[in-house]
């Protein structure tokens, strides 16, 4: 606790011994720095990333996201320091996130502000597999814990969903694409506003054959029969985003968003491997096969009572998989689904603070069911109420963000947790630092499925940064972060009693997140981070999958106003596997490989109504694997056309 508290002392000093040498003019600042978009996922306010304390937080942007060329959000967002993803295959497969080196089930997933980790899985983890990023105007990355203002599983962070919203002009768009291992997609929406209604509809469609999830490519797995099939995935997505203003105080909104899946998949296999099984069925179909549908809303009524400012939310979330064998007969059926009802009022206070407080109610309930040789049946449900007060202030260049948290959980009773972010710039130069606690309740299927544990308690966290951020010119900026957290009662699989356990002793997570952003002349700009990670259990070994280094390089050239071209490069160093991990004669794997992954994308206008574009992935053909035996893309190009109107 020392160091953490020191850190913030260091902080307030430092600006409060340099703030009164500034001149007034310069803390108005003559330069623009870059990276000041408006986020709402820090604070759960309306700011820019400056005044959002010593938050640590990455925004991509809807035009960084074009300019990636990629579909799905665990593609545009693998880039990012502190962040791993892991993907079991291609399109569709499951797709976990790793924060800041904790588990998956620590980051909380939100689409719109609505909590998106399905509550029937295994550990409550997010799930990236299924999300299409046609629709989305921003994604918000906050790092560091946060279960301050979003409760259970933000102990690591939040990834905030941010959908497009209706325009002044209305503005429709339509387009195709397709490519390698027999892809295709065709997409289009509108946005617009007649009267006192703004709207954002948009729809798309993905189909893939794929390739083998068994990865065919990894010479130490059998191949006879477990990696000559393709896995094909198909995805439909719908979105809506509305909003009706009666009068200049009052305002509905309602979002909702849809996605239909399907996607083939291999199997795992207990000799530590993926792999088809051998007995297909008489058609010739190996594949296990799950289908998904999702669902998510949130309705929300915002009345402007100046200097108070008011919202009454509704939330909601239902997510429900159908798992089948390679003899095509259901095996489970998983459902979860969550209801969240609050309010939230923000009161703004001579223009340098704002004090925020919010009450909410949250029910989760899980309903699986398994069939055939191992039948079983969940259905349970928890509710918890939460209240939160949040003080952000300002002055000069000084910003502190401080809040306090009380949950009561149905099962665990009350849970306090806190958190401290101040901030200040100095001259080109911004300090920050952040502290804070944070909880996760057992999942639903922690505790009450046949490997479950009632006995359970939450996990629980710790965790400070500090990092310092400057301006060399207007056009070179850099940074860096350094992160520690501490986590206790770290729920686990224990594989020799086949039940949750909770494990004793400390894990640790630690590291350090840099970037370095570039404009040499106006039509380039790059950008490059690089992270350091070292995260280990109570008895100082590496958790799975998570690099111990990463480093990431993009650019971008505008050529002209119709033609761009970017690029991105990724290095991820060597990564623990699990400990169950073997090839075909039983060797435990150990590591996995580093790699280097190289993407090119580019576009070109030919009129102002027609746009065509392209990308190649996986330029050099890299042969790496984000989990043992699991197969991920080779080269592979893709080219589309998109009208505007």
């Amino acid at each position: 606790m020392n160091r953490k508290t020191a850190a913030m002392l260091l902080v307030a000093i430092f600006c409060s011994s340099m703030l009164q040498a500034q001149d007034s003019e310069r803390n108005q600042g003559a330069m623009h720095y870059t990276g000041q978009e408006v986020i709402v996922s820090a604070t759960r306010t309306l700011n820019t990333i400056s005044d959002a304390g010593g938050s640590s937080v990455t925004v991509i942007t809807a035009e960084e996201i074009r300019d990636s060329g990629q579909q799905s959000l665990e593609e545009v967002i693998r880039g990012v320091a502190g962040i791993d993803v892991v993907s079991t295959g291609g399109y569709g497969t499951n797709a976990t996130v790793f924060m800041r080196g904790a588990d998956s089930q620590n980051t909380l997933m939100l689409i719109d502000g609505i909590p998106a980790n399905d509550p029937s899985s295994t550990n409550r983890t997010p799930n990236l597999s299924n999300l299409m990023v046609d629709d989305i105007e921003r994604i918000e990355i906050v790092r560091g814990p946060v279960s301050v203002l979003y409760g259970s599983n933000a102990m690591a962070g939040v990834i905030n969903i941010i959908t497009r919203k209706g325009t002044d002009t209305p503005e429709g768009y339509a387009g195709s694409e397709g490519g390698s291992y027999g892809t295709w997609k065709i997409y289009g929406g509108a946005r617009g506003k007649q009267g006192r209604l703004r709207y954002s509809l948009n729809a798309a469609r993905l189909k893939t054959e794929g390739f083998s999830v068994a990865d065919d490519r990894n010479s130490r797995i059998p191949h006879a029969g477990n990696t000559d099939e393709e896995d094909g995935y198909i995805n439909t997505s719908l979105s809506a985003n509305i909003s009706y203003l009666f009068s200049k105080q009052v305002e509905l909104e309602a979002v909702v968003r849809y996605a239909d899946a399907s996607v083939d998949l291999d199997d795992y296999l207990w000799a530590g491997y993926a792999g088809d099984r051998e007995d297909a069925d008489p058609t010739g179909r190996k594949d296990n096969h799950t289908d998904t549908g999702q669902l998510t809303g949130r309705f929300a009524l915002n009345v402007d009572t100046s200097p108070l400012k008011s919202t009454f939310y509704y939330h909601f979330y239902d997510q429900k998989r159908d798992l089948y064998d390679n003899e095509r007969s259901k095996t489970n059926v998983f459902s979860g689904s969550l209801d969240e009802v609050g309010w939230q009022g923000d009161l703004a206070l001579n223009g340098e603070h704002t004090l925020t407080a919010g009450l909410n109610y949250l029910s989760e309930r899980a309903d699986n069911e398994g069939f055939g040789s191992w039948p079983s049946r969940l259905d349970v449900r928890t509710d918890m109420y939460s209240a939160f007060v949040q003080e952000q202030m300002r002055y000069r260049g000084l910003k502190l963000v401080a809040a306090l948290r009380y949950d009561d959980h149905e099962t665990f009773g009350g849970k306090t947790t806190w958190r401290i972010a101040p901030s200040c710039m100095v001259g080109a130069t911004t300090f920050k630092a952040s502290y804070g606690t944070g909880f996760r309740a057992p999942s639903l299927y922690e505790l009450y499925s046949s490997y479950g544990n009632r006995e359970l308690d939450p996990e629980t966290s710790s965790g400070w940064d500090a990092g310092i951020e400057h301006r060399f010119t207007d056009r070179f900026r850099a940074g860096a972060t350094y992160f520690s957290t501490r986590y206790e009662d770290r729920i686990d699989f224990d594989m020799a009693r086949f039940i949750y356990m909770q494990t004793e002793g400390k894990t640790d997570s630690r590291g350090i997140e840099s970037f370095v952003e570039w404009t040499p002349a106006e039509p380039f700009f790059v950008a490059a981070s690089y992270t350091w990670t070292d995260a280990s259990d109570p008895e100082g070994n590496p958790l799975a999958r998570r690099p111990g280094h990463k480093a990431a390089v993009s650019g971008t050239w505008k050529v002209n106003g119709d033609a761009r071209i970017s690029t991105a490069l990724q290095w991820v160093g060597e990564r623990q596997e699990t400990a169950f991990a073997s090839d075909a004669i039983g060797n435990p794997v150990g590591k996995l490989d580093s790699y280097v992954l190289v993407n090119l994308s580019g576009s070109y206008r030919l009129t102002e109504q027609v746009e065509l574009y392209g990308r190649i992935d996986n330029l050099f053909d890299e042969f790496y694997e984000e989990a043992w035996s699991y197969a991920t893309p080779g080269r592979s190009a893709y080219a589309g056309v998109k009208l505007t109107f």
